[in-house]
């Protein structure tokens, strides 16, 4: 059985539509199932022949989390440490998605697996920290690091570009940080190509889609294509903001592209670049139209 947590997320959404395509048999919770309680999960697991656990569930509010910090820490570091714990007491293997804020932003080229954690906000803290714990308590785990994630099942900056580049006759958009779009449906495919694999090498891996952007690079090519294929009706004029021009509660890594070297030569990938994958995500939300 594959447990999967978290299923009503924007991943976890892609993840069912993924698995379900592919006859994979699954079954998902969400809030029903809470992962800060032990007993909750031990509940839930009680009878279960559990092979997979894939946790999608975690805070990700990356300026309220400045506030709200004993929430996000329970989300993000006791929910991963109990559920590591049931994996570990079921002999579930665990697939855990964490973050590109758990670097600080500070590096000049692509962050690889083994670079030096330095979060610099309590999301990336807290994410850092739950891997931390999944380390120390299960060695049959892969976290899964990605960035700057959007897809079609919630809110994320493609969708809110194309909203404010319909509502608005101008807009601006940080152009000084840099990092990778990714897809939710590769993400998705590469979690599936990892559950389908006859041996499992366990450990970190980065995905995101190839190439990098800044901010401001990416919602141009997000209007290019709205109006390319019909989702905008007028292209307006889109200023180049630097990071001070917008200041956030919570500071944003500078640079957070991630090298997926590991996990192509480890699992015989090909990862479309950032510009490919928009481009089948906009045709995707056309064609549902």
């Amino acid at each position: 059985m594959i447990w999967l947590i978290g299923n009503q997320g924007m991943l976890g959404k892609e993840l069912s539509d993924v698995l379900s395509k592919n006859n994979i048999e699954f079954t998902g919770t969400d809030c029903e199932i809470d992962i800060t309680s032990f007993q909750a999960l031990e509940a839930f697991t009680h009878g279960k022949k559990i092979e997979w656990i894939i946790n999608c569930a975690a805070y990700t509010a990356v300026d309220k989390a400045e506030d709200e910090i004993e929430l996000c820490t329970l989300l993000n570091v006791q929910g991963p440490e109990n559920i590591a714990r049931i994996a570990k007491k079921t002999g579930a293997s665990l697939i855990h998605i964490s973050t590109d804020y758990v670097f600080d932003g500070t590096a000049t080229s692509p962050y690889s697996e083994t670079d030096t954690l330095n979060p610099t906000g309590i999301y990336g803290k807290t994410k850092a920290e739950g891997e931390e714990k999944i380390r120390s308590v299960l060695d049959n785990h892969i976290i899964i690091r990605t960035a700057w994630l959007y897809g079609k099942h919630g809110q994320n900056f493609v969708y809110t570009m194309l909203r404010l580049m319909k509502e608005k006759e101008s807009l601006g958009v940080v152009g000084d940080q840099y990092g990778s779009p990714t897809w939710t449906g590769d993400l998705a495919e590469f979690i599936k190509r990892i559950l389908v694999e006859s041996e499992i090498q366990y450990g970190s891996y980065h995905f995101t889609n190839e190439d990098s952007c800044s901010w401001y690079e990416f919602a141009l090519e997000i209007q290019d294509l709205g109006l390319k294929y019909d989702l905008l009706e007028k292209k307006i004029p889109i200023k180049n903001l630097t990071t001070s021009e917008y200041p956030t509660k919570a500071k944003r890594p500078a640079y957070s592209v991630l090298s997926k070297e590991k996990a192509k030569n480890t699992f015989s990938l090909i990862i479309p670049t950032w510009k490919e994958s928009l481009e089948n995500f906009i045709k995707e939300i056309t064609n549902d139209k």
